[in-house]
């Protein structure tokens, strides 16, 4: 077994994957196929304005009191945390034509954290990526391929960025990427069983269908007037707004949308963009027209999060959790990824436990001796 494990995708659960197993002297190769790691972690910042600080356009929060492995982890990386500002009144925008209502935030459990990391999510991933060496990690490398022959050795094509062809050879795959994209982009010989393959198709892929805004500002003036940042609205485009500031320094608002994917694509950013600020300044006053920038992710459009089935909105939560691999693929492939987890699917405990059970069960079957 001299044969490195491939991990598929360099998301949190694929870092994590990669991370356990280094740490039991167990050699990984991760491939991905963006020309970044992180995968549904996205955080961004002006680069001609680092100062007004970094901002998620993924994931944003975790919750210490329910999430037990994310929170060891921010802690075993010694990275910085702070909590959602979540003081003053919320918003509820019911109609298009009134002002909205002004609405006292009750804190029905003052137990419950919601945790934000110091420099974004990414600040985890970049940390991660610090416990593996640089170069099991290779980027604009798409698998497209994964066949297994009678001895039971596995090779996995995968395709460059300048279109060559290139083979690995591994006796276990971990899979840390959306199921549905496994289902669009990989081939496999013999192919998976079809109710593993029914069972994948299944899982939506989380946050393929949203998008997400992040408006920015010199100082969080809401806070001024008494209000939280947190917004309810029926009327959209955004039908949920946080406060989104860094611990200190600018001010800052993101937004979830109502609009459905197909609406923002015919719109187009611009337009969309220009209903947001118009939204904001309904909602907070005209200094909310002051944005000194503003970032949009579309994750609807993003062909390496979602495919076209992921465009519906979501619904079957049920059907999170795991995957199972039987027959001439068990224990050969694994399956990683917030959506294998039934607990905290959607969420970066859910990324975190998959990966963990990921590593397990290769430890385990290596302790057995399976090939």
């Amino acid at each position: 077994m001299n044969n490195p494990v491939i991990i598929v995708g360099a998301g949190l659960s694929g870092l994590r994957a990669a991370s356990l197993l280094s740490k039991e002297g167990i050699k990984c190769k991760i491939l991905e196929a963006r020309n970044r790691i992180g995968g549904r972690v996205l955080s961004t910042s002006d680069p001609s304005s680092l100062d007004l600080g970094k901002f998620d356009l993924g994931p944003t929060w975790f919750w210490p009191q329910y999430e037990r492995h994310i929170t060891n982890l921010v802690k075993e990386l010694n990275l910085e945390t702070f909590e959602q500002y979540m003081k003053g009144d919320i918003l509820i925008e019911r109609f298009q034509i009134k002002p909205p209502e002004r609405c006292v935030l009750k804190e029905e459990n003052s137990d419950e954290k919601w945790v934000r990391l110091t420099g974004g999510v990414q600040s985890l991933i970049d940390a991660l990526a610090e416990t593996i060496p640089s170069e099991i990690v290779e980027l604009e490398t798409q698998v497209k391929k994964i066949q297994l022959n009678e001895s039971g050795d596995i090779t996995v094509e995968a395709e460059l960025s300048n279109g060559m062809r290139k083979k690995f050879s591994t006796d276990a795959v971990i899979l840390a990427l959306p199921p549905r994209l496994v289902a669009k982009h990989i081939e496999f010989s013999p192919s998976l069983h079809p109710n593993l393959i029914t069972d994948i198709v299944k899982k939506p892929t989380w946050m393929a269908g949203q998008a997400k805004v992040v408006a920015v500002y010199n100082r969080p003036f809401w806070r001024e007037l008494g209000l939280s940042g947190y917004v309810l609205s029926a009327v959209g485009p955004l039908e949920e707004i946080y406060d989104a500031s860094p611990i200190k320094g600018s001010g800052a608002l993101f937004g979830f949308f109502g609009m459905p994917p197909e609406t923002r694509e015919k719109m187009g950013q611009d337009k969309v963009l220009k209903l947001v600020v118009d939204q904001l300044v309904k909602l907070f006053g005209s200094e909310a027209k002051n944005v000194k920038a503003i970032f949009y992710k579309d994750w609807s459009i993003d062909s390496e999060t979602t495919v076209e089935e992921d465009l519906s909105p979501l619904k079957n939560y049920q059907s999170y959790g795991p995957l199972t691999v039987e027959g001439m693929w068990g224990k050969k492939i694994i399956f990683a990824g917030t959506e294998t987890n039934s607990d905290y699917s959607g969420h970066l405990e859910g990324a975190l436990k998959s990966a963990e059970k990921a590593v397990a069960e290769i430890i385990n079957n290596r302790v057995k001796g399976v090939r």
